[in-house]
């Protein structure tokens, strides 16, 4: 399954690209994250829980960055396995772009999913996938915007 989008922010690329490997902004963005822990520059843990159609599953994952085409753009890669539900695992290439006093955020992500997840429905697969990916880039817009405490 693959997914494409952009949203734009409005905050400058390099504030964006900042924000983007922020394990606290990180977390507050994606659905359902219960814990994401940064072991190095390029390395995250994370667990999530999610429930796509019927299956309710904590995900316990890692996620590799590679920052070498920073700060116009960058890649991740991950893999979770929810124990009975299955396993997911997939990547991302996320292009940013200046427009103005905006950054313009592209990507294109890809997924597979296995066990039981992999007997659902795949239109039921892919609309929670694209649900999950438009509610964590409604809340990296809104974290984006947020007055910072004190200003």
């Amino acid at each position: 399954m693959e997914l494409h989008d952009e949203i734009s922010i409005p905050a400058p690329r390099d504030k964006v690209y900042a924000a983007l490997n922020d394990e606290d902004i990180l977390k507050q963005c994606i659905p359902g994250c219960e814990e994401l822990i940064r072991n190095s520059d390029t390395d995250l843990e994370a667990k999530v829980v999610l429930k796509i159609g019927p299956v309710k599953a904590r995900f316990a994952g890692k996620v590799t960055l590679d920052p070498s085409k920073a700060p116009d753009s960058f890649s991740l890669t991950g893999e979770g396995n929810g124990g009975v539900a299955g396993f997911a695992k997939g990547g991302a290439d996320v292009e940013l772009a200046d427009e103005g006093d905006s950054t313009t955020l592209r990507y294109t992500a890809k997924a597979e999913v296995g066990g039981k997840l992999a007997r659902l429905d795949s239109r039921l697969v892919l609309s929670t996938a694209r649900k999950l990916s438009k509610t964590f880039f409604e809340n990296f817009e809104k974290v984006m915007t947020e007055e910072p405490a004190g200003a």
